[in-house]
């Protein structure tokens, strides 16, 4: 009986440390944590080891430490191939706390052959809203020109162009994340 009790306990513990495992490798991979958590379970990996050699006779302690034994190599197989994934540059995080650009209809993208230039009001309107950002924001450093700005507009329209076609497009100056930053928006209409 008390070596049931031991080996219940290191279960409980194993099932614990599992937990807390997954949980931080899913914050590892979301870009929460910045590190993976690697010792953890190169320590949880000996435990279970350890164990193996460890003669169970109740069935139904032996049926359990298989199971999380499974549950942790089906788990590092996962990570692995998540790990790989990411060294190779094809995973992406999954970031539920980011807002994603709602869909655009299908329609033909096909840029027209010469890009829009931006109009003079446009470039005004711009240049003065970044100028003011910039003054609140308390931002100093090289002047902004009006070509430097109708240059930038000429070259972020031809790219909404490749990639939403012919579509209206304003330019808005925010500045909530502490400076000034232009933002493309799509014209409803």
């Amino acid at each position: 009986m008390k070596e049931r009790r031991k080996i219940e306990k290191v279960l409980n513990e194993i099932q614990q440390e599992m937990k807390e495992l997954e949980i931080r490798y899913e914050q590892y991979f979301a870009g929460v944590e910045k590190r993976e958590p690697q010792r953890n379970r190169t320590e949880l990996a000996k435990r279970i080891r350890q164990l193996a050699t460890r003669p169970i006779f109740q069935t139904d302690i032996k049926f359990r430490y298989q199971s999380l034994a499974s549950r942790f190599y089906s788990y590092s197989q996962y990570w692995d191939r998540i790990l790989r994934l990411m060294d190779e540059g094809k995973y992406h995080r999954h970031l539920s706390r980011k807002p994603t650009l709602p869909k655009l209809p299908a329609g033909p993208a096909v840029p027209s052959a010469e890009p829009q230039k931006p109009s003079t009001e446009e470039t005004d309107r711009l240049l003065e809203a970044l100028l003011s950002a910039r003054q609140k924001c308390g931002q100093q450093g090289a002047a902004l020109t009006r070509e430097k700005v109708e240059q930038f507009l000429t070259t972020q329209k031809q790219k909404v162009q490749e990639k939403f076609g012919d579509r209206p497009v304003e330019f808005i100056v925010d500045s909530s994340s502490g400076k000034p930053q232009v933002k493309a928006r799509l014209i409803k209409g």
